[in-house]
């Protein structure tokens, strides 16, 4: 017995089937994965130290604000990568 997930997903899939990517296309995304990764967690790594630092001088302003712009900055980040894999999907790089 299918759950409803999987059920949903052949539907999907008869409606519009997704693509089959090629070797290349593979090779690309997960290069971009790869390096998209690496930036994230740099950039983790410097606001991180930042924040703490903030933090331990009890500047707790800046620190929040240090936060909010850590946060801004993956999500930046993770849309990027978003759009260059998936002009990578569309055969556009």
């Amino acid at each position: 017995m299918k759950t409803a997930y999987e059920l949903i997903m052949e539907r999907l899939n008869k409606e519009s089937p997704l693509p089959k990517l090629t070797d290349e296309q593979k090779k690309k995304l997960a290069e971009i994965d790869s390096i998209y990764k690496a930036k994230i967690a740099e950039l983790e790594v410097v606001m991180k130290e930042q924040i703490d630092r903030a933090y331990s001088e009890g500047e707790v302003e800046k620190a929040e604000e240090l936060k909010r712009r850590l946060i801004e900055g993956k999500k930046k980040l993770e849309a990027e990568m978003e759009e260059k894999k998936e002009a990578v999907r569309q055969g556009k790089a």
